[in-house]
């Protein structure tokens, strides 16, 4: 089976995308493992499915390169907006995608016909008081900051 995709980065994390529109992906945990490995594989941070949403205009899953699913990526999701334009699946140029850490906005920067840039909305920054370092080690000292993806 021939799956059609597209690499890209935005500021240095790069991923495979696949339109599941017209490529549905049954277990994608295997192909991201798969598909990620440098060598013998396509190379990529993960594998980032482009889907149909109810709760939004097109919906984003991001499975990182070991198969676990992440809840966001603000720079997989600027690819996803200058994906989703420039192959014709939207004229919108502002986007709601949903995403596991909720719906974010994507707003297109055009120049010409040709996305230049995107932004997204990442909604407000949540400070979180103590991180769990594993083991019985708590982090207290410090600000940590979760903007959809811890």
């Amino acid at each position: 089976m021939k799956i059609e995709f597209t690499k890209m980065h935005g500021a240095g994390n790069d991923y495979i995308y696949v339109n599941t529109l017209k490529y549905p992906l049954v277990q994608p945990e295997a192909f991201a493992k798969e598909w990620s490995k440098p060598h013998t594989g396509i190379g990529s941070d993960g594998l980032v499915l482009i889907e149909p949403s109810e709760k939004g205009d097109f919906s984003m899953r991001i499975f990182n390169a070991d198969g676990s699913e992440a809840m966001m990526c603000g720079n997989a999701s600027r690819c996803v907006g200058k994906y989703l334009y420039e192959y014709g699946l939207t004229d919108k140029k502002e986007i709601a995608l949903e995403t596991l850490s909720g719906i974010k906005t994507l707003y297109l920067h055009l120049q010409g016909e040709n996305v230049d840039s995107v932004t997204v909305d990442m909604g407000a920054p949540r400070d979180i008081r103590t991180v769990d370092l594993g083991n019985g080690y708590l982090f207290r000292e410090g600000t940590a900051v979760n903007m959809g993806n811890p």
